[in-house]
């Protein structure tokens, strides 16, 4: 692989020197993978090669290896060896490399004590075998529950059956004086779900978690924010389809815009999810969901235009990926958000909130004016329970005037 990027034969042999020199090989196939240009590849294989030098001078073993050495190579190296933040990555690269492929051990997990790492992990596996939560769930509730330890038990020995139900009401109040009530309702449901599941482990002998207090939260006492029709379609005019970006873009402001998605279903979506044949894609949603759904017409056309004109080849399964080295796929719902940010601000339409689920709640509030069913909107946007789509019952202005009662005042 390294002949990729080098010919001469002496330069080869010089990069494969040191304990490195075995794997600079698997090394270089990752950054071809990820779609690094020549020069940028060089770099970083030039990097790894004098890091490999180092570990030979100094005889460290490479099992050994681990972040403390490679900053304590960049520190050392100074001036001799110009070092960048894409480097100091080509370096994080190598190491995840190397650990997953057995040869460095993989670092000890940063923890307060054995206890914590012992029933969190345990907790996660719950989550994903029992559970059935995706992982973005299962990180967000695993982040509250070891906040939770932390602030009750500190660096002291975990015992669960000393764990009161004051101690969880007190952690909960103090947290609302900081955080959003979205927030607080996050850390109200991983409490729940954590001490549920001490229950069930027999770490606890009452199941407080029906104990937890609720979040106060009026659902239906604010208006869904939506864009008008037009003002979505001029957004998605927006988009410049000449470029990699707009063609990537577009496609996805259709997706949020027409199928109503979510932003993590629209990270989520892979190549192997699209039946051209057929004409359906599979959506990944919440709870490990999947349903099937019909692509409209102007959705596919613009998959097949990004697909073929703006995607760059890469080893990903990721339907959208990013344009710069490396090529992989979003990571998280929040580079959704910002395409979606972007586009309002070149439109120059000013709204908050300006997440991706402003599209989501146009599209409803688009049917239910058009006089489809709360049946059919919920359908459309996949929600699980009747209930939720009730909000937009708020929107169809002249239905509710048949319903208000007169002003007793009279017209005056």
């Amino acid at each position: 692989m390294l002949d990729r990027y080098y010919t001469a034969p002496t330069g080869m042999a010089r990069l494969r020197e040191g304990p490195l020199g075995t794997h600079i090989e698997r090394f270089t196939d990752l950054l071809w993978k990820q779609g690094y240009s020549t020069l940028a590849a060089r770099e970083k294989i030039r990097v790894v090669a004098a890091l490999s030098r180092w570990l030979n001078e100094r005889r460290i073993r490479l099992a050994d290896l681990d972040e403390k050495r490679c900053v304590d190579f960049v520190r050392q190296r100074g001036k001799r060896l110009r070092v960048r933040g894409g480097d100091r990555k080509a370096l994080r690269d190598l190491l995840t490399q190397l650990r997953e492929s057995g040869v460095v051990p993989t670092c000890a997990p940063r923890i307060e004590n054995d206890a914590l790492h012992r029933i969190t992990r345990t907790y996660v596996q719950y989550l994903v075998q029992e559970r059935g939560l995706r992982q973005a769930t299962v990180e967000n509730y695993l982040k509250e529950v070891r906040r939770f330890l932390r602030a009750i038990f500190g660096a002291r020995a975990i015992r669960f059956k000393r764990l009161r139900l004051p101690q969880i009401t007190q952690f909960i109040v103090h947290d609302t004086q900081t955080s959003s009530p979205r927030r607080v309702q996050l850390l109200v449901s991983a409490l729940r779900s954590f001490l549920r599941f001490l229950y069930q482990r027999g770490e606890m002998a009452l199941d407080l978690a029906a104990s937890v207090p609720s979040v106060a939260d009026w659902r239906l006492a604010g208006l869904p924010k939506f864009l008008p029709s037009e003002q979505v379609e001029s957004l998605l005019r927006g988009c410049d389809r000449s470029t990699c970006a707009g063609l990537r873009n577009y496609a996805i402001l259709l997706l949020l815009a027409r199928l109503g998605l979510r932003a993590g279903e629209v990270v989520h979506l892979e190549l192997d999810d699209i039946n051209w044949a057929t004409g359906t894609m599979v959506i990944r949603g919440k709870s490990a969901r999947c349903d099937e759904l019909p692509i409209p017409q102007d959705v596919g056309q613009a998959l097949a235009a990004y697909l073929r004109h703006g995607r760059p080849q890469c080893a990903s399964r990721k339907v959208f990926v990013r344009l710069r080295a490396p090529y992989q796929g979003f990571t998280t719902s929040a580079a959704i958000c910002d395409v979606v940010r972007r586009a309002l601000l070149r439109a120059g339409i000013r709204h908050r909130p300006a997440g991706a689920h402003l599209f989501r709640h146009s599209l409803a509030t688009k049917m239910i004016r058009s006089g489809n069913s709360l049946a059919e909107i919920g359908e459309i946007l996949r929600h699980q329970l009747p209930s939720t789509t009730e909000i937009y019952t708020k929107i169809d202005l002249p239905a509710l005037r048949t319903l208000a009662l007169p002003w007793p005042g009279g017209a005056s």
